[in-house]
């Protein structure tokens, strides 16, 4: 009697898909059909010998109480403190958390023609959202009032950081700005400005006019809102 041969198994074909696997979701379903669990899975690329890439992605979840803005407030420490996370996966983790602030800060300033405070304040809330420091920036305009340019130009502890007024007025000149707009957060909350801010705010203002730079206005923002001199009549 011939001996029956078993017929040999099939070869995934091209462009085969895991429908379980996260990546595989994503391609057949798109990104917004996944969970939050499953796009970390993607970033990490791999689980551990006892837990998958998705259970991972429910613990880092879970480590940022299982909401989005409290995740990304987590630092890379933070991050790389979670078993089976390493500090290559923690910092890829952490740029993919940034990349999705400045997109939201961008389309904050889709238009880059200033009219108001409101405009720039959402942009300042959507760029600082997650930090705990001070943070000390400038917007750069033209004579139209469109951007030229954003930079962050110093940051400092809980409680504040220090300008250089001629570093300001020096990448002013560089950008060939007619204005500017000092930009700061308040991490505390507390959106009412410091003797320290007041005082700056007047020594940057003098100093540009000898330029003829004109400082537009100093919105300080914060969780709770923004607070603009020129609204408030500061300047």
């Amino acid at each position: 009697m011939k001996e029956e041969m078993n017929d040999p198994q099939p070869m995934p074909e091209p462009g085969w898909v895991n429908p379980a696997h996260p990546s595989d979701r994503f391609r057949l379903l798109g990104a917004s059909n996944l969970s939050d669990a499953e796009l970390l899975a993607i970033l990490l690329q791999h689980g551990t010998p006892d837990r998958s890439a998705v259970e991972l992605g429910r613990d880092i979840l879970a480590r940022g109480r299982n909401n989005l803005r409290e995740l990304g407030r987590l630092s890379v420490r933070d991050l790389a403190s979670i078993r089976g996370i390493s500090l290559a996966k923690a910092v890829r983790i952490a740029a993919a958390l940034e990349l999705g602030r400045r997109r939201q800060a961008t389309e904050s300033l889709e238009k880059p023609l200033i009219t108001h405070s409101g405009a720039v304040a959402r942009f300042l809330q959507a760029r600082f959202a997650d930090l705990h420091q001070e943070v000390f920036a400038v917007i750069f305009l033209n004579q139209a009032n469109r951007i030229l340019h954003f930079e962050t130009i110093s940051s400092g502890g809980l409680t504040g950081t220090v300008a250089d007024p001629r570093i300001i007025l020096k990448k002013a000149l560089d950008e060939q700005a007619v204005g500017i707009i000092l930009c700061h957060n308040h991490p505390s909350g507390n959106l009412q400005p410091s003797l320290a801010d007041r005082e700056l705010t007047a020594k940057i203002r003098d100093a540009a006019r000898l330029f003829d730079i004109k400082l537009l206005d100093h919105i300080i923002v914060s969780t709770e809102g923004y607070l603009s001199f020129a609204d408030e009549g500061m300047l």
